[in-house]
């Protein structure tokens, strides 16, 4: 097993179990842990995450390997320390967006990539091209799957094929788990690439640091940028809101595109038995605003990585103008290994991608409001007493903030706690007001205190300056 510095300097002399990693937060449902153990699996907590469940023996008793390799754990190494190790000739680094060779902005400009895609279609762009030449096998990544063979909208998948890859476009905010797919990568030979949010990629370099053959099998890595993982709960609330019941949804599209709308404009479309289908804007709906925290994994707030600093190559959304407004979608992408860099340069030199190089700082303004929440409001979150386990993070814990945004903080938090249980509340009772009256008067309190809306937001205005 190979041995990654502890990220406080330091070998780390107590150990978790799996157990005190879900108990405390920490986990963010990846399923590394139970790939390694054979008898252990995922399962669904009362939340709508996924956790790690098998034999007490496992799941109680600390060890090395959950400490050194879930991605959250104290003793695990962190993302600088895993970048120098992976992309140590990299010439540029940024204390936001990690080590990286290049970055740039822009879409694919052909073959349907972008139409099929959320963004500007990099994502199944770059891993269609390394099935294409040969640099790999296969591609795990996320595809949407009939929730009435195994009561899941999405799972992770392995495909073979540009073709069978295109199933995969598109932004999925949906609890999925790598178990499976691991022990296919260990039982079936030949290279592989692993799509994922951030924490997952950290978990597969965690884990090739200790399994030889995934070190050997996984040769690529496609990072996601992330704001923060949902529960399946939120599924059901778009159900509710849209007049229908869970057992109707057959599939769902967070991202419906139109090329006539701007990209930062979220509709969300549900396809239901029959061949119905219910669509409305995120911005209407009661839980659709993305930074309140609405069904957000406890373990998202403890996470420093938005733009999947691990990966070989990670791609997120240009959230700046013109960018923003454009109804394409537009690709926002860090490349940190000189083979995807000549992947990447090649083909803009054939006209295959409309991408123009940019800087660190341009890709920072991209995600500020993400990185602005993981590292100021992660480095206030830390200040706060009464924490379980306290993970390593490369952020100080600090409370030098203005009141108004330590209550936006607490706000988010608040709200990122409670809104599953008064959730289940609702669904128990079969009121699913009780949920939404709920949720619709948090949102309004939210915007008033974060962004000034309406009277309220004016009375915080005058008695509690930004």
């Amino acid at each position: 097993m190979q041995r990654f510095p502890d990220p406080r300097g330091e070998s780390a002399e107590r150990l978790y179990s799996p157990a005190e990693i879900v108990r405390s937060g920490l986990c963010v449902g990846c399923g590394s842990c139970a790939a390694a153990q054979g008898s252990a699996d995922m399962r669904w907590d009362r939340n709508g995450f996924l956790k790690p469940a098998g034999p007490r023996d496992w799941y109680e008793v600390p060890s090395e390997f959950v400490t050194r390799h879930c991605p959250m754990a104290p003793g695990a190494a962190n993302e600088d320390r895993i970048a120098a190790a992976r992309f140590p000739t990299a010439p540029a680094s940024d204390a936001s967006i990690g080590r990286f060779e290049a970055a740039y902005v822009g879409r694919v400009s052909s073959d349907g990539f972008w139409q099929r895609g959320s963004s500007g279609g990099l994502t199944s762009w770059v891993a269609a091209e390394l099935l294409r030449t040969g640099a790999i096998d296969g591609v795990a990544h996320v595809v949407p799957v009939d929730p009435r063979a195994g009561g899941r909208f999405f799972e992770y998948r392995i495909s073979r094929s540009p073709d069978v890859l295109n199933r995969g476009a598109k932004s999925r905010y949906y609890p999925v788990e790598l178990s499976e797919i691991l022990c296919e990568i260990r039982s079936t030979s030949g290279r592989y690439a692993v799509v994922g949010v951030p924490c997952f990629i950290k978990a597969i370099h965690l884990l090739r640091g200790a399994d030889p053959l995934i070190r050997d099998r996984i040769t690529h890595t496609l990072g996601l940028f992330c704001g923060h993982q949902k529960s399946a709960a939120m599924v059901e609330s778009f159900a509710w809101q849209l007049r229908h019941e869970l057992g109707e949804v057959r599939a769902l599209d967070y991202r419906s595109k139109d090329g006539r709308r701007p990209a930062n404009w979220y509709r969300a479309h549900l396809e239901l038995e029959g061949g119905a289908s219910a669509e409305q804007d995120w911005w209407h709906l009661a839980d659709g605003d993305w930074g309140a925290g609405f069904f957000q994994n406890p373990a998202c707030n403890w996470c420093d990585d938005v733009v999947a600093e691990t990966a070989d190559i990670s791609f997120g959304d240009a959230w700046v103008e013109p960018y923003s407004s454009d109804g394409r979608g537009t690709n926002v992408v860090v490349v940190r290994t000189k083979e995807l860099h000549d992947l990447i340069e090649n083909a803009r030199a054939d006209g295959r991608l409309e991408l123009q190089p940019v800087d660190a700082q341009f890709v920072v303004q991209t995600q500020a409001a993400g990185l602005r929440h993981r590292r100021e409001g992660l480095a206030y979150r830390l200040s706060w007493r009464g924490r379980v386990i306290g993970p390593a993070k490369r952020v100080s814990s600090s409370a030098d903030l203005p009141l108004r945004r330590k209550f936006v903080y607490r706000l988010r938090y608040s709200i990122a706690r409670w809104s599953s249980p008064i959730f289940r509340l609702a669904r128990w009772l079969h009121a699913p007001a009780l949920y939404l009256v709920w949720a619709r008067a948090i949102l309004r309190f939210y915007r008033s205190v974060a962004w000034s809306r309406g009277s309220l937001g004016k009375l915080f205005d005058r008695i509690m300056p930004r």
